[in-house]
């Protein structure tokens, strides 16, 4: 007798993502990241400005659900602006162009008359402040003579969180950190996250930067905590608006979003760890 039993389709994994398509379009990122390093500093920046861009996008797209409008082309605007005055310009050209960027978005909302205005403008500063200033800290790091390096490092130790936490959550996984928030994230996770960072932490700062070991531990310690305090933010806002991803345009991860929202949260610690514990070159 033949065997008419159904053939097996694909599982996503314990972690409910499409692996294989997850580990192709990460690979593809980083190569595009690390290429774009390798060339021209001011071609990097072109694809934060990207990422941001397309950030901003999900974010008007998943606020408009709920009947909140953006004032996309001066947040465009501001966020471009933002990403390449916080390179050329230093953190004092970057407040100025936040705080002229968010006036801006206001003065753009009023045509639209009193309804919702309050909500709308809230909206705008909120994505302001998340999206292109967070990013700007990556300009920021850049900016010094060993800039590269520097971002390296920002990337190395936030990948081994992810990595640290989802390998080590998804093996030994059994006390959820947060359950009405993200029921799939455990303290077994944040351990091995905290773990990861540490090591990749000292590698960096021994073979990347020629920083003391003890810093990269401290900045281990302080990445792995700002990346779940990131993925946890991201989540509440998903939940907020009731929505799973923020998009489909990266197969295997979701949105943008669902990939910058740890390193939104850890790039403002790193350049500050990095700015005052490792001298610039």
């Amino acid at each position: 007798m033949s065997d008419t039993r159904p053939a097996p389709v694909d599982q996503p994994s314990r972690a409910g993502r499409d692996l294989p398509a997850a580990i192709a379009v990460a690979v593809v990122l980083i190569a595009v990241i690390i290429a774009s390093l390798a060339f021209v500093r001011d071609l990097f920046l072109l694809v934060v400005a990207a990422a941001i861009l397309l950030g901003l996008w999900e974010m008007g797209k998943a606020l408009a659900h709920q009947g909140t409008w953006l004032p996309t082309i001066p947040m465009w605007a501001g966020a471009v602006a933002m990403i390449g005055g916080a390179y050329y310009g230093g953190p004092d050209v970057l407040l100025v162009i936040l705080a002229a960027t968010v006036l801006t978005s206001m003065l753009w909302r009023m045509r639209r008359g009193h309804p919702g205005f309050v909500r709308d403008v809230s909206a705008a500063v909120f994505c302001l402040i998340y999206l292109p200033f967070l990013a700007s800290f990556v300009a920021l790091l850049l900016a010094p003579g060993d800039g590269i390096r520097r971002v390296l490092t920002f990337i190395a130790v936030t990948i081994a969180s992810d990595i640290g936490g989802y390998v080590i959550g998804v093996a030994f996984g059994r006390h959820p950190m947060a359950p009405v928030i993200s029921p799939k994230k455990s303290w077994e996770g944040f351990a091995g996250s905290l773990g990861f960072c540490m090591a990749a932490g000292v590698a960096c700062m021994l073979y990347l930067v020629d920083g003391e070991w003890w810093v990269g531990l401290v900045l281990g310690v302080v990445v792995a905590a700002a990346a779940t305090l990131g993925d946890l933010t991201e989540s509440l806002i998903k939940r907020d608006l009731g929505i799973k991803d923020m998009s489909q345009v990266l197969p295997g991860h979701g949105g943008i979003m669902d990939r910058l929202d740890s390193l939104l949260a850890t790039v403002p610690v790193v350049w500050l760890v990095l700015h005052f514990l490792l001298p610039a070159v």
